[in-house]
């Protein structure tokens, strides 16, 4: 007997206004590190430079360095794969424009994050690695 469900898994439209990656745009823009980190679990992981996972008071130091810049967070998810209450999203990123201290800022990349739906329905980032496979 065969144990996979094949209906189970799914893919998420990449313009889905309530998909995790656009949340996290959303939250990341508004300026407010807090708002931010409502977007993450609570023991989530953030990898902001390549094989240096943070997490609690260092993944919002990091993301808080990211909205200091005064840019906004452009992202355009190109996959999302689901399996029930669990999601990998591949995500094409950028933040491109004059800081608020006048340094240009040129940052982009292709994210591989994995989120989890809590029991609210809300989706909430687990693992944060903003540049993918590097």
């Amino acid at each position: 007997m065969n144990s996979h469900d094949i209906s189970g898994p799914s893919v998420v439209l990449a313009g889905d206004p309530g998909s995790p990656a656009a949340q996290f745009v959303a939250a990341m823009n508004t300026g407010d590190p807090h708002a931010l980190d409502h977007a993450y679990e609570d023991g989530a992981v953030l990898v902001p430079v390549p094989g240096h996972p943070v997490t609690g008071d260092a993944r919002l130091a990091a993301n808080r360095h990211l909205q200091s810049f005064g840019l906004p967070i452009e992202a355009r998810p190109r996959h999302a794969y689901v399996a029930g209450d669990i999601a990998l999203l591949i995500v094409d990123w950028s933040m491109r424009g004059t800081a608020r201290d006048g340094t240009e800022i040129d940052l982009s990349g292709t994210a591989t994050d994995v989120v989890r739906r809590g029991a609210d329905g809300q989706w909430r980032y687990v693992i944060d690695n903003p540049h993918g496979t590097a």
